[in-house]
């Protein structure tokens, strides 16, 4: 009786802006918010109220995975429940009371690498199949809006912060965390720039490997497996990082910030894109466990001021969370519609974890939870390289090396 009260209390508080009905273990149905529901949230078993206040993420997402709970309704259901108690300040996503945090994490360098690998390692041809064919997994940039060509919308993000650096062909560019090598690749053959990648992926080092190898560009690229922390006394004239803070955690995020400063020659210039949250940095348990051991999403003041300590200048800031949303929703269709694939090779729980996983992100970025920004910094006066407007960002690139 008390958890049908506690379950009963936390789903009309979760729930005020989307009709949903629930059917109960015991067979007992609810309805909640108003009009008809057109989804339906079935508790096979009793998720015991300890593991719910304990951590509401970690316990209600593993009965997911384990089918004790069951969503029906649109493709995007999960999408749908998550954003609405987003959306309401006494949900469970917002209620202090029932919000838990994971123990204090470690990102030594051995612990990093088992990270990365433990998401990325996957497989190649895991990724290929919902990705689009640049293999970019990061946050695309639709032009022209709400399109859904999600392959022009990668192309066009690797272009927007390629020409935020204001590139001079000839000198140098590091990409720390370079995924599958869409940017620094398009860097050497369309900007002239020389390369350098490092990832601790062996998946996505193979491949870039084999595009620099396949491509002819070994004298204008290279690609490491190591940690971004080993590369020397080394210095480029341009960094860029996409989705790579989220994974250094709290307590390196200042020293990779003067990693940064360190790598760049004087008045060098960085983008920085990566997730960020405006209400201030939080890691989330159930994604931690289940699929970016040792994430962490930094506040955007903690940010700026891991800029500032580090001797670095901003020059422009851009926030893109409806980019996320919609790349996201874009990556879940793709997903769902290869799910009969995905199950044969990984299994009915790794396909709900991932179903789980990319809708509850596009909740998160539509609801504001979460958001992701790009940061133009500068190692030096802010700006000294760069034109005085911001209409150099649209600018084709300066140059195309030819024959390759």
């Amino acid at each position: 009786m008390l958890e049908k009260t506690f379950y009963k209390t936390l789903l009309s508080r979760s729930f005020k802006n989307v009709p949903v009905k629930v059917v109960f273990w015991d067979h007992s149905t609810a309805t909640y918010g108003d009009g008809d529901p057109e989804i339906t949230i079935t508790f096979n078993e009793k998720i015991p109220v300890a593991d719910v206040t304990r951590n509401a993420s970690l316990a209600l997402g593993e009965a997911f995975m384990d089918k004790k709970i069951e969503l029906s309704g649109p493709a995007n259901v999960i999408e749908i429940l998550i954003n609405a108690a987003y959306q309401s300040a006494e949900s469970f996503m917002r209620d202090s009371k029932l919000r838990r945090f994971m123990p204090k994490q470690n990102h030594s360098k051995k612990s990093s690498m088992s990270d990365v690998q433990s998401h990325y390692d996957v497989g190649n041809d895991f990724y290929a199949l919902w990705l689009d064919k640049t293999m970019t997994y990061s946050c695309a940039y639709f032009e022209e809006g709400n399109q859904d060509d999600l392959e022009q919308a990668q192309i066009a993000k690797v272009h927007h912060i390629l020409q935020k650096l204001h590139p001079q062909p000839g000198k140098t560019l590091l990409d720390i965390g370079c995924g599958w090598g869409t940017l620094m690749l398009t860097a050497a053959r369309e900007y002239g720039l020389k390369v350098t990648g490092v990832t601790l992926s062996e998946e996505q080092f193979k491949l870039v490997q084999k595009k620099i190898d396949d491509e002819g560009l070994s004298d204008v690229a290279e690609v490491h497996l190591t940690d971004y922390r080993e590369l020397g006394d080394r210095q480029w004239d341009y960094i860029t990082s996409v989705g790579m803070f989220e994974h250094v955690g709290a307590e390196n995020l200042g020293l990779y910030f003067k990693d940064v400063a360190n790598y760049l020659v004087d008045d060098g210039v960085a983008l920085i894109h990566g997730i960020t949250r405006q209400q201030g940095g939080a890691f989330n348990a159930w994604v931690n466990k289940y699929i970016f051991p040792g994430g962490y999403i930094p506040g955007l003041t903690e940010i700026i001021g891991h800029i500032e300590d580090a001797g670095l200048q901003i020059d422009d800031v851009e926030m893109l969370r409806r980019h996320y949303q919609r790349t996201l929703e874009l990556w879940n269709q793709n997903f769902q519609a290869q799910t009969a694939k995905v199950t044969e090779m990984m299994g009915e729980r790794f396909v709900r974890m991932w179903e789980l996983y990319l809708q509850a992100c596009a909740a998160s970025f539509e609801s504001g939870n979460i958001d992701v920004i790009q940061y133009l910094i500068t190692k030096g006066a802010s700006g000294k390289n760069l034109p005085m407007t911001r209409d150099y960002m649209s600018q084709p690139p300066l140059t195309e090396v030819s024959g390759l």
